[in-house]
């Protein structure tokens, strides 16, 4: 099993509130993670216990990436918030989450990956580790193109 952690910082052109009601919209994570698939529970997606399934890949060699809520707070005075959520394997355990907050030009998240990775040796942690921060950079990429052009005036 490989401990596989990064992080990914990346600034937007939108409001804070944008982009935070975009990330805690579970199933519109499709839009801008490339080759997935999301299965959301009914009910409040925010909610401590709020559980969903990511699906990535194609057909049957997509990763199946279960998902609880731990806590997810949006404070409405400073503009920011914060998203934790427990890794339930099949195969990625551990936490992952967000902080969103308003800047000057607009808003910037904060994404972490802490997990464990079943199945792949220690030593490609580090090659794992650069492909996941590849590869959410790339998703950060495709949301903000599609904020701006659903909030363009």
């Amino acid at each position: 099993m490989a401990d596989v952690q990064f992080r990914v910082h990346y600034d937007f052109e939108v409001p804070a509130r944008v982009l935070w009601d975009e990330l805690v919209d579970w199933e519109a994570h499709a839009a801008w993670i490339p080759l997935t698939r999301m299965e959301v529970e009914p009910g409040d997606p925010t909610a401590v216990g709020a559980t969903f399934t990511a699906y990535t890949g194609l057909g049957p060699l997509a990763l199946k990436d279960r998902m609880r809520v731990t806590a997810c707070d949006w404070d409405e005075a400073a503009g920011s918030g914060t998203c934790t959520v427990e890794k339930l394997g099949p195969v990625l355990l551990g936490q992952a989450g967000f902080t969103v907050e308003s800047t000057s030009t607009g808003s910037t998240i904060d994404w972490f990956e802490d997990v464990q990775v079943k199945y792949l040796p220690g030593l490609l942690a580090p090659v794992a580790a650069k492909a996941g921060a590849a590869g959410f950079k790339q998703g950060m990429k495709r949301l903000a193109k599609l904020l701006v052009e659903r909030h363009a005036s």
